[in-house]
């Protein structure tokens, strides 16, 4: 088998384990209360990701290479796997850190806004998005450039398995670090995990519909495979809880956007009195008082 063959099924096999899971633990029937407008969105946009957008930014990093920078192809290929997995870290996750991050901006919130009308948490929402967040995600093109230039095709693919995996797993409806933190004899295992890689916890607390309890932080907690760059940067916040709604608070006033508007937007723009996917929309802040329209 290649690195793609491997690479898919320990991703297939890691998807159906977390699924597992969520449905023995019972978290997934009692906790997530998805829509078929929610559905359309995930199943369109996972196989948008896999099918076009994931496969464009590789043929074409590699087409361009051939073009403009045909010297740099294989560059890499003689470096150790160590090196290239650091490489993948810094060009892979820490720029998706600052994609995250600035995506709660103004400016790209519309593109990544999706991602936080999900009204509960489950591995079912890891890819979901809007189409342009993918397609524009740096990380994605630098891993492309990286592979042209030699790093390992398997290296990426295992990078890849354990990346998802981290995310995968901060996305669960089943609360997988909940029954470490009861464990005495973890508690610094536990200090330096939610310290080093995104946990429920601290990515719950990111997806809350509210900062106010204490608990929530949509301000924050960015990290993707790795929390600490939040660490890094100043933007961590861990409380070892769990928030008790997430979602948007604007979705919950004036009801949820049309998966399509989502996902293509601004292609489709939204039709809602309030909406920060049209034209002059905005986001919404829970301090103002737009909640007595």
């Amino acid at each position: 088998m290649n690195a793609t063959e491997i690479q898919n099924i320990l991703v297939l096999s890691m998807i159906l384990g977390f699924a597992a899971t969520e449905l023995i633990s019972r978290r997934y029937q009692n906790t997530v209360t998805a829509t078929s407008n929610d559905t359309k969105l995930e199943v369109f946009m996972f196989l948008s990701l896999v099918a076009i957008t994931q496969p464009l930014a590789m043929l074409s990093t590699a087409k361009l290479g051939d073009w403009f920078a045909p010297e740099y192809k294989d560059l890499l290929a003689d470096w150790p796997w160590w090196a290239m997995v650091g490489i993948l870290i810094l060009c892979d996750d820490l720029t998706q850190y600052w994609w995250h991050r600035l995506s709660h901006s103004p400016l790209l919130w519309p593109l990544h806004r999706a991602h936080h009308s999900a009204a509960y948490m489950s591995i079912r929402i890891t890819y979901r998005n809007n189409f342009f967040y993918y397609l524009m995600m740096p990380g994605l093109w630098f891993a492309g450039a990286l592979l042209y230039m030699g790093v390992s095709g398997m290296v990426y693919a295992l990078y890849v398995v354990v990346k998802l995996g981290v995310i995968m797993g901060a996305h669960c409806a089943w609360r997988w670090d909940e029954p470490l933190y009861k464990i005495r004899a973890l508690r610094p295992l536990m200090w330096v995990l939610e310290r080093t890689i995104s946990t429920p916890a601290t990515h719950w607390a990111h997806h809350a519909i509210t900062q106010k309890d204490g608990v929530g932080h949509y301000k924050g907690n960015f990290g993707n495979l790795l929390f600490i760059w939040d660490i890094i940067f100043g933007s961590a916040y861990i409380t070892r809880k769990y928030p008790k709604q997430v979602g948007l608070k604007d979705d919950q006033l004036f009801g949820q956007e049309h998966w399509y508007h989502q996902m293509f937007f601004p292609l489709f723009q939204s039709k809602r009195e309030f909406s920060a996917l049209k034209k002059g929309g905005k986001i919404y802040s829970e301090d103002e008082p737009l909640a007595k329209h």
